[in-house]
């Protein structure tokens, strides 16, 4: 296995890209409020990151027809919606919207991108 394809790797690229982003949305506050919210978005991307394929695989293969494609990102957007909104809030990320804004697109079109290669192969 290849380093590129090691879970290992792309959560702790998870960790420092979106924890990254974190911390920069919330710079304008006075530390150590973008650090903890770097923080708390890179473990949520990291942890995501792991469960996300796994979760989009089976709502994939448990559903038919036109429910197949849809589901897994709908699903996706969601669980990563609530995990992000909840964890921010308990950890008072103050600029709640610009932190998630950004790890809720990237996991949303992973899902959708991931869904289609996995439709092209069934």
């Amino acid at each position: 296995m290849s380093l590129l394809q090691s879970k290992a790797v792309h959560g702790f690229g998870g960790f420092v890209l979106m924890g990254g982003w974190a911390f920069f949305a919330n710079r304008a506050h006075e530390m150590p409020v973008p650090l903890v919210a770097g923080i708390v978005q890179g473990l949520l991307t990291a942890s995501i990151t792991l469960f996300l394929k796994g979760t989009i695989e089976s709502i994939f293969l448990r559903t038919a027809g036109w429910l197949r494609i849809v589901s897994p990102p709908v699903a996706a957007f969601l669980i990563s919606l609530v995990l992000l909104t909840t964890f921010h809030r308990l950890a008072g990320s103050p600029a709640l919207l610009a932190t998630i804004s950004v790890p809720l697109t990237v996991s949303t079109l992973y899902a959708i991108l991931y869904t289609i290669t996995l439709s092209r192969h069934v």
